[in-house]
């Protein structure tokens, strides 16, 4: 157990300043979020490469993996990491005109559609997004 002090118990975070995630194909992954999803590049370090992307209010930065051909996807039951990562959606409506849409692409797979989230007046859904990434759509 981590014994802490005052001044860090004082200490509070503001929330995701940014969130990284490595992919298999940078472009592909980018590219969904910039045209599907509203994000604009704010930045990238080609060499390294990263590319850095953002809403406005969240930042993602997206890795591209050495070597594709050798990686190892996600599975939620095996292994520690990144379950799924959520992004808030202004209403019910807009999460149901996405869902559609979401619907049309070949590059994305729907978990489930839209629903309430069990007694809460909260509603989400879950895909998969280009790079194999669980992202989580929800709107009070």
């Amino acid at each position: 157990m981590c014994a802490t002090t005052n001044s860090a118990k004082s200490i509070t975070t503001l929330g995701i300043h940014h969130l990284g995630l490595t992919v298999p194909d940078i472009v592909e992954t980018s590219r969904f979020f910039i045209e599907e999803m509203n994000f604009n590049q704010v930045g990238e370090v080609p060499e390294y490469p990263a590319v850095f992307i953002s809403d406005g209010t969240v930042m993602l930065t997206l890795w591209q993996v050495k070597n594709a051909d050798n990686m190892v996807p996600f599975d939620r039951t095996k292994n520690i990491g990144l379950h799924h990562f959520a992004l808030k959606i202004e209403n019910l409506e807009k999460l149901k005109d996405l869902h559609k849409h979401l619907l049309t692409l070949d590059n994305v797979e729907i978990e489930f559609a839209p629903e309430q989230l069990g007694d809460l007046p909260i509603h989400h859904m879950m895909c998969t997004i280009p790079g194999g990434v669980r992202l989580e759509l929800i709107c009070d």
